[in-house]
């Protein structure tokens, strides 16, 4: 599995701040296989489930949301602001290895988990060697 990753994240957010861009910020993440798995896992607190886009095309996954800046109101005075506001988008390139028509996806305590599995075509096989005669079989 290939990701792209931002080195320039914290810059742009910076960026972002004083020229009040309106561009995509960057969701951290953590990945990993587990078994015949993938497992994602996005940092998205303060995003409301219904806000959460998953998209595939063609090997890639796409995943948007929406954090929604806090509503202003008389009397308040902010002292500190460091969570982005707006719209946070990430692409995943995947690789054919993976069963992207059964991706599953769960949002619970601010944190999106994805979970990819391993297509079939893609697992170890076992084959088994024949005695003399016998031919060679593929077990599963």
């Amino acid at each position: 599995m290939l990701m792209r990753t931002d080195p320039f994240r914290e810059f742009d957010r910076l960026t972002q701040r004083v020229f009040n861009e309106a561009r995509p910020a960057v969701m951290p993440m953590d990945a990993y296989r587990e078994g015949d798995e993938f497992v994602i896992h996005f940092d998205m607190p303060g995003v409301a489930a219904e806000s959460i886009d998953l998209q595939v095309e063609r090997d890639v996954l796409t995943v948007r949301a929406e954090r929604p800046a806090p509503e202003r109101s008389e009397g308040r005075e902010t002292v500190v602001s460091e969570r982005p506001t707006g719209s946070f988008s990430r692409q995943l390139f995947l690789g054919e290895t993976l069963d992207t028509d059964r991706i599953r996806a769960d949002y619970d305590g601010g944190v999106l988990t994805v979970v990819i599995p391993v297509a079939e075509q893609a697992k170890p096989r076992r084959i088994a060697v024949g005695d003399g005669g016998t031919r060679a079989q593929i077990k599963g």
